[in-house]
């Protein structure tokens, strides 16, 4: 299970695009993170799961919508630039 803290990536300008899991990743996480909760009770899990959902499906009009004039990133370059940077970060390398 995902930590409530863990920071929402950006999904605009990537090549490959986005895919259907990563935003719903996002979504979670945003609502997560402004309920406060990683596990919402019974009495507000469909509450819950209803805005996951619908962020998520607001969140692919907005990807879709986006114009950029600047090159895609490419995804498996900018993860090993990451792990690079956590390394010196966190003295593992």
């Amino acid at each position: 299970m995902d930590l409530m803290c863990r920071n929402i990536r950006t999904l605009h300008n990537f090549e490959p695009h986005a895919t259907p899991d990563e935003v719903q990743a996002a979504a979670l996480q945003y609502v997560r993170k402004i309920s406060g909760s990683t596990k919402p009770s019974k009495a507000n899990e469909e509450a819950f799961n209803r805005a996951v959902h619908e962020i998520a499906h607001i969140t692919e009009h907005l990807l879709d919508a986006l114009v950029t004039h600047a090159p895609a990133k490419d995804r498996a370059e900018e993860a090993a630039k990451a792990r690079a940077k956590a390394a010196i970060r966190y003295g593992t390398a």
